[in-house]
């Protein structure tokens, strides 16, 4: 069955909704578009879209299914509500609120109505995070106690709503939510104990153009989470610590390495011997013969796009399966950006249980 979509804004990210779709013709129709701005309604009218004079008027078209909700993020609670007490089917851009009461507004309309309501938190998928952590799943690290995760870059924010705090600009709501998400998605079972995040306005004075964020999970595991708009030399995108290995992943190319430890070389002797690093025993450098060492490289067998998404949406909708993105899982996501918020706030780390 073929579920005919109408998108609520026509932004880039909705283009880009759009030029997935021309993938997925076996289960989705892009009908049309509602946006206020005259120059997108005439793209969406160039592509072939209807343009709807209002969201009401999408909300009364009973040949639509499912409606996207693509606009700035302050705006995305009651357009979401509003779509659900119509009777359609919700998949909402992230982050899917600013607020956790605003999210559990909308998850009560949703059961209310019995609809489907789900999130774009597409990055579950990118290849880089997948070759992290099935390399961490299948122990070749030993217990990992320690995950490094970073997205840097160096042209500062796009114009426009991303560096207004009004409508939930900064990179927090940004790029946070992604990689705070493909933590908690990678440990489901695992509580946030501790929450201190760092963040700074260096080029922006109302949003966060970077922030550092310490994660403590109840299973022993911390996360490192940096993201940054004025970086011009770049850390590895991953940096994975275990108790018998390390894991580098170097970019978006999916190029990595990991080193594993096949003796530990626990002798010492009395004499300190002269090395690079100076007088030291700790950190002299070890034989190479110790080590085991493995390139890794992006999986083939991962599709790494909005496809997932919407597959994961349209089997709930016919009943196949459950959603893979569930918005209590957003909800935890959601909760730990307002605890980030609130740490940036007050330079204290925060306890939780999230």
């Amino acid at each position: 069955m073929v579920h005919n979509v109408a998108f609520i804004g026509f932004g880039g990210m909705a283009g880009h909704h759009l030029t997935q779709s021309k993938e997925l013709t076996d289960i989705i129709r892009v009908k049309g578009i509602y946006d206020i701005n005259p120059e997108r309604q005439a793209v969406a009218a160039e592509k072939g879209l209807y343009v709807y004079n209002s969201a009401e008027e999408i909300y009364s078209d009973s040949e639509i299914d499912i409606v996207l909700v693509a606009v700035p993020n302050h705006l995305h609670k009651d357009f979401c509500i509003n779509a659900l007490r119509a009777g359609k089917h919700v998949l909402c851009e992230k982050p899917v609120t600013i607020t956790s009461g605003d999210l559990l507004e909308i998850m009560a309309v949703a059961k209310e109505e019995g609809k489907i309501f789900t999130i774009d938190q597409n990055r579950r998928v990118n290849k880089d995070f997948i070759l992290m952590k099935r390399n961490v799943e299948a122990g070749l690290l030993g217990d990992v106690y320690l995950i490094e995760s970073r997205v840097e870059g160096s042209r500062g924010l796009p114009k426009g709503w991303r560096t207004d705090k009004a409508q939930g600009g900064g990179m927090m709501l940004d790029w946070g939510v992604h990689l705070i998400d493909q933590i908690m998605y990678m440990y489901p079972n695992a509580r946030v104990t501790n929450i201190f995040c760092k963040m700074y306005n260096v080029n922006y004075a109302e949003v966060d153009d970077n922030f550092h964020l310490v994660l403590t999970l109840s299973n022993g595991v911390t996360a490192y989470i940096e993201v940054s708009t004025n970086n011009f030399l770049k850390h590895p995108r991953w940096y994975v610590l275990g108790k018998e290995g390390s894991l580098e992943i170097g970019d978006w190319d999916c190029e990595g390495t990991i080193v594993r430890c096949k003796d530990r070389q626990s002798t010492w002797g009395a004499e300190i011997a002269k090395n690079k690093v100076g007088p030291s025993k700790t950190m002299a450098p070890r034989d190479p013969d110790t080590v085991d060492t493995i390139h890794i490289s992006a999986p083939t067998d991962v599709e790494d796009n909005l496809n997932p998404t919407y597959r994961q949406m349209i089997d709930a909708i016919e009943g196949k399966a459950e959603l893979t993105i569930k918005p209590e899982q957003a909800l935890r996501v959601v909760k730990v950006m307002e605890a980030c918020f609130e740490s940036a706030k007050t330079g204290m780390a925060i306890a939780a249980e999230i």
